[in-house]
């Protein structure tokens, strides 16, 4: 991120390592201590029942075929005067096609991707994950659930830092279903539950850390984005473990003061580095001028006396410590008159 430009830094940067807080800085105290606990969840993701989808279509089939080729021979049976006979293949021709029907329902094609969570009068049985056609009981109702990487983008939030400061922020995060089961029982709606948990946990990070911290050792939004992204992470995590989600990544998408403090804070930053500039300055024209007398009297081609080496000291820290274009002075007289 951009010092420079504290109305509009854009970080993109994913937490990959965690680090220590300083014990003075803000949020050392905070963290995981103050999060809700989240319930234990009542159930779990286990495999199906299922066999594949292939022999069961081809012996629905086959009994779809037999059903129907039953009420025509019955029929034809029936017409020509052998009404008992007729009557009982007809008979058993619709009980074969109506099971055939039944059966070939508990046929599920699954993509790569999805998963269908299968109940049985309401019990939670198992979940398919194995991808192509597969057939269950057909009692059982399958809802298909995605797996697949999902991305979530908060909107730009506006909250006040650890300082009191009011700060935009916005993050992305990248999820994805662990467990089909705690997705589908342990809350209303997951995609609406992570969208949830993500603003508030970008809201508990943002009013622990500041933007910018005041003394070295403490960590800021905008200064250790690594460590505060890991931090979120794992916020994060612990938030969404109740609904079988698993946090791929987080990153922050937007971190700037808000627009009516922006203008301030872009002063604060512009006065902070002129005085590091000047203080860099000050120590190398030190430096410079202690090595120029050194030589000088070393060499000791000019008498230098208190005064003198007073007035030269000070000539050359106007020279390299201005920020203008020396003016040279020709002196005619001597330095005492």
């Amino acid at each position: 991120m951009s010092a420079q430009d504290p109305a509009h830094n854009t970080p993109n940067t994913s937490g990959s390592k965690a680090s220590s807080q300083g014990p003075g800085s803000p949020g050392a105290d905070g963290g995981q201590q103050d999060l809700v606990e989240m319930p234990d969840p009542q159930v779990r993701e286990v495999t199906a029942n299922s066999i594949p989808g292939g022999l069961a279509l081809l012996l629905g089939l086959i009994g779809f075929l037999l059903g129907v080729g039953g009420i025509v021979f019955g029929g034809s049976l029936a017409s020509g005067g052998s009404g008992g006979a007729g009557a009982g293949l007809i008979v058993g021709g619709v009980l074969v096609l109506i099971g055939s029907i039944f059966a070939m329902s508990g046929l599920n094609m699954v993509a790569p991707g999805e998963a269908r969570v299968v109940q049985l009068f309401g019990r939670y049985t198992g979940t398919i994950r194995t991808d192509g056609l597969r057939w269950v009981n057909p009692l059982t109702s399958r809802s298909k659930v995605s797996t697949r990487v999902r991305n979530h983008e908060t909107a730009v939030l506006k909250v006040n830092d650890a300082y009191g400061n009011p700060i935009e922020l916005a993050a992305v995060v990248v999820w994805q279903v662990r467990d089909t089961a705690q997705a589908t029982f342990s809350v209303d709606d997951f995609v609406e539950f992570v969208a949830t948990q993500t603003e508030a946990a970008v809201r508990h990070i943002a009013i622990e850390y500041p933007y910018d911290a005041h003394d070295e050792d403490g960590l800021s939004l905008r200064g250790n984005a690594e460590e505060i992204t890991e931090k979120l992470a794992v916020e994060l995590t612990l938030r969404v473990e109740a609904a079988g989600v698993k946090i791929v990544e987080s990153r922050f998408t937007h971190l700037a003061y808000a627009p009516e403090i922006a203008s301030a804070m872009l002063q604060r930053q512009q006065a902070g580095a002129v005085v590091a500039a000047r203080k860099t300055i000050v120590e190398g024209a030190c430096g410079m001028v202690e090595d120029a007398v050194t030589r000088i009297a070393a060499q000791d081609f000019v008498e230098l006396d208190d005064e003198r080496r007073a007035a030269m000291v000070s000539n050359l820290l106007v020279v390299l410590c201005g920020d203008r274009s020396p003016q040279p002075v020709m002196n005619t007289g001597t330095l005492y008159q």
